[in-house]
């Protein structure tokens, strides 16, 4: 799904984002331009974010919990 149609950015290319270190808005604008020309993406952007970094907590946080 497209988020920014300014920047032609899909939910897809955040999350990527997200799993090569970007964890903030700021960062999401300065690497993909999400939120800086109408800011019409803005909300929906946060939440993928918000989202996909909270699934690699969990993801990781469970991969630690197994036994050796």
């Amino acid at each position: 799904m497209y988020v920014c149609l300014c920047h032609g950015v899909t939910d897809r290319d955040i999350r990527e984002a997200v799993e090569n270190g970007v964890n903030s808005m700021r960062q999401l604008g300065k690497e993909l331009g999400v939120g800086r020309q109408c800011g019409r993406c803005a909300c929906t952007a946060r939440e993928i974010l918000r989202e996909t970094k909270t699934s690699d907590y969990l993801a990781m946080a469970n991969m630690l919990a197994q036994p050796a």
